[in-house]
């Protein structure tokens, strides 16, 4: 039986699997720091792309099961450093229902005097305290809670054993990988929404409509879409983006930091 909700959502979950077997291949095989540290550089890039789809699994699970989704979810966690139910504590309950309020937003990008942060200290603010504030989001949701927090101690200690087994490669594959990727995330978010000081949803975001950046991420570029319906599947976002269009003002298509990473556009 086909466990998949979206037949889209095939292929990324096959590539994102498909690192993670690298990923231990390479923890039991091989012991120099030196290749090891040249993998940990080489996979920050496409590391901080998988981030952008363990988002879209916590708006949508990718599953029809739960056991397949907290799989998942384990092996996003070892990527991006956000396990079970975080950001769906964090964000999909939390900053999608208060992105237009900046003194409750959980990833607000102004200071408590109203000022705006500066990137380096968003992106320092939003990842050392994702875990506190899914923690507080979660106190309303207890059942969400409780996965979350469940999981989150699994994972942490199958990370910790791994790196008691072998210090060096659990480090380097997978301790740092998780940092590194939650700020990675924390980093590239800052420009979605800030300065926009704003109660219009549809002038509150900014988008990125470059291809590449699209086929990379999912869709993530189409960010108005997102924010007016959370729950739409990232393969139809471009087509809910076609019907609120003209309520998005032209100054709000940008080219973003990623795109320019990567040389797109």
């Amino acid at each position: 039986m086909n466990g998949f909700r979206y037949k889209e959502d095939r292929w990324p979950v096959f590539i994102v699997l498909a690192l993670t077997v690298i990923d231990f291949i390479l923890y039991f095989t091989i012991n120099d720091i030196a290749v090891l540290g040249g993998y940990y550089l080489l996979m920050l890039l496409p590391k901080g792309v998988i981030c952008a789809w363990n988002h879209h699994h916590q708006h949508l699970f990718t599953f029809r099961h739960a056991f397949l989704n907290r799989g998942l979810e384990f092996v996003y966690a070892l990527h991006t450093g956000v396990t079970t139910h975080l950001w769906r504590l964090h964000h999909v309950l939390g900053h999608h229902l208060n992105f237009l309020d900046q003194e409750q937003d959980e990833s607000r990008w102004k200071r408590k005097d109203g000022t705006r942060m500066g990137m380096g200290e968003y992106t320092l603010n939003v990842a050392l305290t994702a875990y506190s504030r899914g923690y507080r989001v979660g106190k309303k949701h207890p059942k969400q809670l409780s996965t979350f927090l469940i999981y989150t101690a699994i994972t942490f200690i199958i990370v910790a054993i791994l790196v008691w087994y072998k210090p060096v490669a659990g480090l380097m594959l997978f301790v740092l990988p998780m940092i590194t990727s939650l700020l990675f995330t924390a980093y590239v978010t800052y420009e979605h929404h800030s300065g926009l000081d704003t109660k219009n949803e549809f002038e509150a975001s900014y988008n990125n409509l470059d291809p590449l950046f699209n086929r990379l991420t999912g869709n993530l570029g189409y960010h108005t879409a997102h924010h007016h319906k959370q729950g739409v599947h990232w393969s139809k976002l471009p087509a809910l983006h076609a019907e609120i269009e003209d309520r998005i003002p032209a100054h709000l298509y940008q080219k973003s930091i990623f795109t320019r990473m990567i040389g797109s556009g």
